[in-house]
């Protein structure tokens, strides 16, 4: 959600920020309704008022046993404007909550103007895509071929854009989550967390991804939300919460199954693992002062990319355009694994920095550290949220970029450990 203060004290530069997602510009009509709905709540004051000095007078004639009807009468008048008057207020307040819940948010300084991920900007690239000395197959290839990946069942079962993973590539497809958390608890000082799939439509909205995104997701009967990430729940736990600013940073992390129609994803990545409607990703979730949120961002990052560094796996980091900034960030860094089947860089992770978008929404605030004697408000958090990584595209980069010419799938010596020691797959 946007500071309605800011808007109105720099409305030309609300509309700016609009323009360059590509949007019109609001700022006019929504300061018009404030405007209207000021002008009706100074009104609906001046009415109390006058109803409290008629109740006191009516009261006062009761008392000296006198005639009140006709004050009783202005008085009954008078409660009919007030609802009046309250119910314009309330339509003017639903109608400046409906068009800010719709806006993105306001992007940072540096993100580039550009229409969609072809004006993205590649910032830096690690390790070089490797000549394996034949032509590589695709992932589900190679899982068919093994007999360790089962599409058809999946859909039996299902339907599309669902699979069944089995023997040693499931083992691996859990290894990289453990080994995922081991190193974000162990080295980089998140806290492990298992949380709810399920959760009410509150902290949807929340996260930003209601109203937005309602039919990218899916919803129960009783109006439960399958989480489209754990950052849903693991930034959702702040809603409402007043902290000391002592306690900041806080940074958490889970394994969690993920959940999304893929609407509008008709013919993409129609195969494989890349774009199912369930699957599990280790999700990285920080909150911060204000202060602190940049360089959380790029420290959030790094925790990605040291994943990918460990697997070996080449990727590059990519900043996102203005036109492929999510919704509910002000910033995102992408980062791209090297696919050798498909010859192309594909998102493994996203760390994007919210600031205060998400923090207003569920108002998650600080107390920051005032000067001996002196008092000071609470201020909103910064939160941030990243893939560390996706483990799905994880074990896709992992079976590609490790498979040998027979069909056999090297197993990465960092995941070893969590393989019982076993080397190689097929």
């Amino acid at each position: 959600m946007h500071d309605f203060r800011a808007l109105r004290a720099d409305p030309q530069a609300f509309d700016n920020d609009l323009a360059r997602r590509g949007l019109p510009p609001v700022s006019e009509t929504l300061v018009k309704y404030d405007e209207e709905r000021r002008t009706l709540l100074n009104e609906l004051h001046t009415k109390q008022a006058d109803r409290n000095n008629l109740s006191k007078q009516i009261g006062q004639l009761k008392r000296d046993k006198q005639d009140s009807a006709e004050l009783e009468a202005q008085a009954i008048a008078l409660r009919t404007e007030l609802e009046t008057i309250q119910s314009k207020a309330d339509a003017l307040d639903a109608k400046i909550f409906e068009i800010l819940a719709s806006l993105p948010n306001r992007l940072a300084e540096e993100v580039p103007v550009g229409a969609d991920e072809n004006d993205n900007i590649v910032i830096h690239q690690w390790g070089e895509p490797k000549d394996l000395g034949f032509t590589p197959l695709q992932h589900f290839d190679l899982g068919e071929k093994l007999g360790m990946m089962d599409f058809t069942l999946a859909s039996k079962l299902a339907g599309a854009r669902f699979s069944i993973l089995k023997g040693p590539l499931a083992r691996l497809d859990r290894a990289l989550s453990q080994f995922m958390l081991d190193l974000h608890t162990g080295e980089h000082g998140y806290e492990e967390h298992i949380v709810p799939l399920l959760v009410n439509e509150q902290t949807m909205y929340n996260t930003d991804k209601l109203p937005k995104f309602g039919d990218q997701s899916f919803c129960t009967k009783d109006e439960r939300w399958l989480i489209p990430t754990a950052e849903v729940p693991l930034t959702g736990m702040q809603a409402d919460e007043l902290i000391s600013v002592e306690e900041l940073p806080i940074r958490r992390t889970a394994v969690s199954a993920c959940f999304r129609s893929e609407a509008g994803a008709a013919g993409k990545d129609t195969r494989g693992l890349i774009r199912q409607h369930q699957f599990y990703k280790v999700e990285m979730v920080s909150i911060t002062a204000p202060e602190e949120s940049e360089a959380e961002h790029e420290r959030m990052t790094r925790c990605a990319e040291t994943v990918l560094e460990r697997l070996g796996l080449p990727y590059r980091r990519i900043l996102l355009c203005s036109g492929d900034t999510g919704f509910g960030a002000a910033k995102t860094w992408d980062l791209e694994v090297w696919l050798p089947g498909q010859q192309a860089w594909r998102e493994i992770s996203s760390c994007s920095n919210t600031k205060a978008f998400q923090a207003r929404r569920m108002n998650a605030r600080f107390r920051p550290k005032a000067e001996e004697g002196k008092k000071v408000s609470p201020e909103f958090v910064h939160t941030l949220n990243g893939s560390g990584v996706a483990v799905g595209r994880a074990l896709v980069a992992v079976m590609e970029n490790y498979q040998n010419a027979d069909g056999s799938i090297t197993v990465p010596e960092v995941l070893r450990p969590y393989m019982g020691g076993i080397e190689k797959i097929g």
